[in-house]
């Protein structure tokens, strides 16, 4: 039975394996996705892809349909940050940063996870800004633990962002508008899981909890804007952004990343 204690669902540990399948389901689609990224291929083939892989597999595409949105995939390319629509004429190209958001339904349990891709050769700086976010990212996950506080993890995603904001000499812009979330029968659950803020604050984390953890940096300005599809987020001043994103379960022995591939 679900129990819900200070708004975050509790699962049993037969639900957590039934989302552990939902999140290998999410896994090899993103593999497949990740292995296909490549200069000519376009987002629009991106997310055919993953809707193949996830419908294969027996399970349902989490975003398709999703308050109206048109496909399997979030596809953001370069200075958007999250929620880009994949398109036929949205082509990819040498040096492009494109961050990929997928989601699964398997017997009612949803998965979620992000990656971002360097496609070809891409700068330095892309590199870094891509593998500060997901460092963001495990330290979050790190901090997921029994007797945390929410805002542990938070406190930990913005402590590790800003070590390699320091550390780049450049400054990362810290999305604040959008973050992480509870996750379970439902995409998405109480509580919203910031990315930024002290810790100590908000519900404790117990043994079942299971949230999504998905920092996103930019190399500039945090100040986003909504472009006209009602979907898709950019960077005010044009920059480039990453984001990563797994789908968690506390336990007794630590974190369990219910959306990494077996060996991880």
């Amino acid at each position: 039975m679900l129990r819900r204690r200070n708004a975050i669902e509790v699962k049993t540990p037969a639900q957590l394996e039934a989302m552990r399948a939902a999140g290998l389901v999410v896994r090899r689609a993103l593999t497949l996705v990740t292995e296909a990224a490549k200069p000519g291929v376009s987002t629009a083939e991106l997310d055919e892809l993953a809707e193949q892989t996830i419908r294969d597999a027996g399970a349902v595409p989490s975003f398709k349909g999703y308050h109206g949105f048109p496909a399997s995939i979030c596809a953001s390319v370069n200075e958007q940050i999250v929620h880009g629509i994949p398109a036929k004429t949205t082509v990819l190209a040498d040096g492009d940063l494109i961050s990929v958001d997928c989601g699964a339904i398997l017997d009612g349990w949803h998965g979620d996870s992000a990656v971002t891709l360097a496609i070809g050769s891409v700068s330095a700086a892309d590199v870094a800004l891509s593998a500060a976010t997901e460092a963001a990212m495990w330290a979050g996950i790190s901090a997921a633990v029994p007797g945390a506080k929410l805002t542990d993890i938070s406190y930990a995603v913005q402590s590790s962002a800003d070590a390699a904001s320091a550390a780049s000499g450049l400054g990362y812009g810290q999305i604040v508008e959008y973050g992480g979330h509870g996750i379970g029968r439902e995409m998405h659950m109480d509580p919203f899981l910031p990315n930024v803020g002290k810790p100590g604050k908000g519900p404790r984390l117990e043994v079942g909890v299971t949230l999504a953890i998905e920092p996103m940096l930019t190399a500039g300005t945090n100040e986003t804007i909504e472009l006209d599809d009602g979907w898709t987020v950019v960077t005010a001043d044009g920059s480039r952004a990453a984001h990563w994103e797994h789908t968690v379960a506390v336990t007794a022995d630590g974190p369990w990343v219910l959306t990494a591939a077996e060996q991880d």
